[in-house]
């Protein structure tokens, strides 16, 4: 992989973590039960922020891929 391509990728990662630190995801749970042609439930959508290790793995891994990209020759 050439010295594009790792920087490419070290730039996905860094916007990765950081708004995994901002944006929740949100996650849909349906909870009931069909009887027939009547149906019972709730639709639950909850929203749940990443682990904060998580997004500094990929931030840490962004930046430490950037870095090898500036410092590879050729």
């Amino acid at each position: 992989m050439g010295k594009r391509g790792l920087l490419i990728i070290g730039v996905i990662l860094l916007i990765l973590g950081l708004a995994s630190l901002v944006v929740p995801i949100p996650s849909r749970e349906r909870a009931g039960f069909d009887a027939g042609p009547v149906s019972v439930g709730v639709d639950v959508v909850r929203k749940e922020k990443v682990h904060p290790a998580v997004s500094g793995l990929l931030i840490a891994g962004g930046v430490a891929l950037m870095a090898i990209a500036a410092g590879k020759k050729g």
